[in-house]
């Protein structure tokens, strides 16, 4: 292949006003993801080392509570592989890729309880929660995330309701 190859995807050129889709870097999506688990897992095993009775001390979040940060990274790391792969396979960046890899981790956590009813159940909850989570725009501040402060008070606050025209000032 030369330089100047343009790849296609399936089905020919995209039509106009659709933007072609842009392939995810896989490894690099899940590794990153994974770290920020870990991270997440790291400050959840702190918590629990502080909360817990136990005669380990200050290291016992690895010793005793290490799994923690273990399922978190490969939860997201999970996820991110999914979630791209399904992506690239697809060629569509849509709620479905998040929906798919929501599951995928939702079962890596059930199956650590030993269960598959648990990992089932696990992957449609996490699965259901991601896919909703996309398909509302990726926000959890909802629609008014872009108003002003000013904006927000004022659809907050009821505003006094302006009183029907009576019927002789309309026939002037």
């Amino acid at each position: 292949m030369t330089a100047s190859t343009v790849h296609y995807p399936p089905g020919g050129i995209a039509s106009a006003g659709v933007v072609p889709y842009d392939p995810k870097p896989s490894l690099r999506y899940a590794a990153k993801v994974g770290f920020q688990a870990a991270v997440v897992g790291t400050f959840v095993s702190t918590i629990q080392n502080a909360l817990g009775t136990h005669t380990r001390g200050a290291p016992g979040f690895l010793t005793r509570y290490g799994g923690t940060i273990g399922i978190f990274a490969a939860m997201g790391a999970t996820f991110a592989l999914t979630e791209s792969v399904v992506a690239n396979q697809r060629q569509k960046d849509d709620p479905l890729n998040g929906v798919a890899g929501g599951c995928a981790a939702g079962f890596l956590a059930g199956i650590r309880s030993r269960s598959l009813p648990m990992a089932v159940a696990s992957c449609a909850v996490l699965g259901a929660a991601v896919g909703v989570f996309d398909y509302s725009g990726q926000s959890i501040a909802g629609h008014n995330a872009g108003l002003s402060p000013e904006e927000k008070r004022k659809r907050f606050f009821k505003q006094k309701s302006q009183p029907p025209p009576s019927s002789e000032e309309s026939d002037e």
